[in-house]
């Protein structure tokens, strides 16, 4: 028995019906895609504004700070030097993407103050507004004298006298010595013969307008007291000092010897050597300091034969007080000395020092010296 044509397209019909689901899973795989996409998306976003947001708008916990502009700085100059930078910044794109579009205005010359917690965005709003602090700056460079320290804070702007007598045409030493008197007397502070050599801090700092001499001293005072004492407590054992103070002189003469960071410990190791063999330390800096104002700018023949208290060519030991202002480098120096045997040194006359361990190898290197300074001088 055979079925009807209207039989067979009810069979046709249903053996169809299978493939509309197939075509429906299909069409819905593309939007669970793109949902995706999206949400990828939009997490990018969210680590975009977190990270801008981080990087120039947020509170830092950076300190208050005097920032100085020079001739010739720029924005991103100035913040990559003073490493505003965070993680995020460190490429340098973001930073330079934000100052071209925000910034506008030409960087101004001058000292800004930039608060406690300042974000990149305030920090560089106060830079764009030329925002200048009322400050006065003091900068004591490391090496020089306490007579220094004292002419330049009596000769500065803004600075009020309270301790230190007015500025004259004129400084003597005499003058610095009744200055010691009263600073010592204003600060209770131990004055060894009567000087405060050494005893200030050399840096530069930022002062409010109309701040009193007596309270700059004191800070610089505070200052290195307390770089002295850290690095007393952290000194080698077995150096040949029977305290601090004694450190600080030999501190001061490094110091005044080379300005060559790579070469203070072993000028140290020098000098220690000679103390602990009882060698005359015999350095140039210690005649020019026991001159006071009778030093013309040469050493003569007379000034190192003259016994004076600092003359180290004519004394054993230490002179009795430091114979200028030292730096912490300096101080650190004198606490840890390089561990070498060596005992005289020499300027190559190319910069640096050369360094010997007998009086033999020195004389050689003398006689290199001097033969380099006559080829330069003709």
């Amino acid at each position: 028995m055979t079925k009807s044509p209207k039989s067979t397209k009810k069979l046709n019909s249903k053996k169809s019906t299978p493939k509309r689901p197939t075509r429906h899973r299909k069409n819905t795989a593309k939007p669970k895609q793109g949902k995706g996409l999206r949400l990828v998306s939009l997490a990018l976003l969210i680590w975009c504004a977190v990270v801008v947001y981080a990087s120039i708008f947020a509170k830092s916990d950076r300190p208050a700070k005097m920032l100085e502009v020079k001739k010739g700085d720029t924005y991103y100059g100035l913040l990559a030097e003073d490493k505003w930078q965070t993680s995020s910044l460190s490429s340098g794109v973001l930073a330079k993407l934000y100052l071209k579009l925000a910034v506008r205005t030409p960087l101004q010359e001058g000292v800004y103050q930039i608060p406690a917690g300042a974000s990149l965005r305030q920090a560089l709003s106060i830079l764009v507004q030329g925002t200048k602090a009322q400050t006065v700056k003091v900068q004591i460079i490391e090496g020089k004298t306490v007579k220094d320290l004292y002419h330049t804070l009596k000769n500065t702007d803004g600075i009020t006298l309270e301790v230190l007598t007015p500025r004259a045409d004129g400084y003597s030493w005499a003058e610095v010595r009744r200055d010691n008197e009263a600073v010592s007397k204003a600060l209770g502070i131990t004055a060894v013969n009567g000087n405060l050599e050494g005893q200030f801090s050399p840096n530069t700092y930022f002062f409010d307008r109309g701040t009193t001499d007596r309270q700059i001293l004191q800070k610089l005072y505070n200052d290195q007291q307390k770089t002295l004492a850290a690095a007393w407590e952290n000194r080698q054992q077995g150096l040949p000092y029977n305290n601090s103070y004694e450190a600080l002189i030999m501190a001061s003469i490094i110091e005044k010897e080379t300005g060559f960071a790579d070469e203070r410990h072993k000028v140290a190791a020098v000098f220690i050597n000679r103390l602990r063999k009882n060698m005359r330390l015999q350095t140039d800096p210690t005649i020019i300091y026991g001159l006071f104002d009778r030093y013309d700018g040469k050493i003569y023949r007379s000034n190192i034969q003259e016994k004076t208290d600092y003359n180290t060519y004519q004394i054993h030991g230490l002179p009795p007080t430091p114979i200028a202002l030292p730096s912490k480098a300096a101080i650190d120096a004198a606490m840890n000395p390089e561990a070498t045997d060596v005992l005289f040194f020499v300027a190559t006359g190319k910069g640096g020092h050369k360094f010997s361990r007998t009086l033999d190898e020195h004389n050689r290197a003398v006689a290199e010296y001097r033969a380099a300074m006559a080829k330069q001088s003709r």
